[in-house]
């Protein structure tokens, strides 16, 4: 059922995770990867933590989005151009198998099975003209103010898991993508998706979104994209 970005990951064996281990933070003075898509671009505007609230109740959602799912304590709002993110932390639970990287110092996975993983779900509504996305849909990067890292947070992949926790593991519906990748997201449509991450209690999160729209034939429009930032806290 995964496709993503998000925020997706496809579950590897021990062994070959290690050939996946994450570079380590080692000084203040270490390049970041380079990002073609974003030369150019004006710096992610930063939206401040927003307090608890109910998930709001979705009126309408595209043919290709599977049902959005609600509940949890709001922890985040990010506004874009015309689409809105809301950040939910849903639940914690045990990681029934290691996630997918290795800390290159330990050799160790960053997740191995028993730790304790925390769920948040992603509900995106269009709150302006129709827009056209490509397969991505939203790209959202969560990850801990203290996270050492250079990739992204670690992850499992158990759709077993995300059905437990109530939450997609895609905006996608099954049988719903097609050929050219466009998916129209109209005007006051929303979806939502989920991922799960180690769980930090009380730790500063912030929320990198992007969005790419798309022309008639798939194609991404670089000059199109809109970014933003949100923060929160994992309670």
């Amino acid at each position: 059922m995964r496709d993503r970005r998000s925020r997706t990951l496809t579950a590897a064996a021990i062994t070959g995770i290690g050939l996946l281990g994450l570079v380590a933070c080692s000084s203040a003075t270490e390049e970041a990867p380079t990002d073609t898509e974003q030369s150019g671009e004006s710096e992610p505007t930063e939206v401040e933590e927003t307090e608890e609230a109910e998930a709001p109740t979705a009126t309408s959602q595209p043919a290709w989005a599977n049902p959005v799912t609600e509940g949890g304590e709001l922890i985040s709002t990010i506004d874009l151009d015309g689409i809105t993110v809301e950040v939910f932390q849903v639940g914690t639970t045990t990681a029934t198998k290691t996630g997918q990287f290795v800390d290159p110092d330990t050799n160790e996975p960053i997740i191995a099975e028993g730790d304790e993983i925390v769920f948040v779900n992603y509900v995106v509504t269009n709150t302006g003209e129709p827009v056209d996305l490509g397969s991505s849909l939203v790209s959202i990067d969560a990850r801990y103010d203290d996270w050492p890292y250079m990739q992204g947070m670690d992850s499992v992949v158990d759709d077993e898991l995300f059905m437990e926790q109530g939450v997609n593991d895609s905006g996608l519906a099954d049988g719903s993508y097609v050929d050219p990748s466009v998916y129209t997201l109209g005007t006051d449509e929303s979806f939502s998706y989920g991922e799960n991450f180690p769980y930090q209690a009380g730790s500063p999160i912030s929320f990198d979104v992007s969005v790419t729209p798309v022309d008639a034939e798939g194609e991404l429009l670089h000059d199109d994209r809109v970014e933003a930032e949100g923060t929160g806290t994992i309670a």
